[in-house]
């Protein structure tokens, strides 16, 4: 039991449970942020350039015959309705998030490309053309099978 719980241990404190952790949490809070911004900054502009539309209450009655007209007065009675305006809402929600997820993963990549882009150190050394074994860059004759090579560098 007790190299269970010292396993368990080693595994939660690992950073990458950590950074996930932490990862999940400032996500939800994101999430949140951004699911005001649709429906409290975003949505009702749009709703009154559409004729004064409020999306968040926008229904599809299933029963016509019931005369609903709000998602409200659907709860209320308990009446079957397509909640379209709530979908219309999740969707941009998705679709803001994606967004910002993919701006963040191209930022992440830039930074380790240029990372990469840094140029190669000078060669010191090449091959040796018979045994293949890597030799000063100025030897005319290979330490390792005693060729006679090229009296010029490579690099000359």
């Amino acid at each position: 039991m007790k190299g269970f719980i010292n396993e368990f241990k080693e595994f939660a404190v690992r950073g990458n449970v950590v950074d996930l952790a932490v990862g999940v949490i400032i996500g939800g809070a994101f999430g949140k942020i951004v699911t005001s911004i649709v429906s409290d900054i975003i949505m009702p502009p749009i709703g009154l350039l559409l004729g004064g539309v409020n999306f968040g209450e926008l229904i599809i009655p299933l029963k016509p015959d019931l005369h609903i007209h709000t998602l409200a007065e659907a709860k209320d009675i308990g009446a079957p309705v397509i909640a379209i305006g709530q979908f219309i809402n999740t969707v941009l929600d998705f679709l803001i998030v994606a967004f910002c997820i993919f701006m963040l993963v191209k930022g992440i990549n830039w930074l380790k490309r240029d990372a990469k882009e840094q140029p190669e150190p000078e060669k010191t050394t090449k091959e040796c053309p018979y045994c293949l074994s890597e030799i000063p860059l100025a030897a005319t004759r290979c330490s390792h099978c005693t060729s006679v090579l090229d009296a010029k560098p490579e690099n000359a």
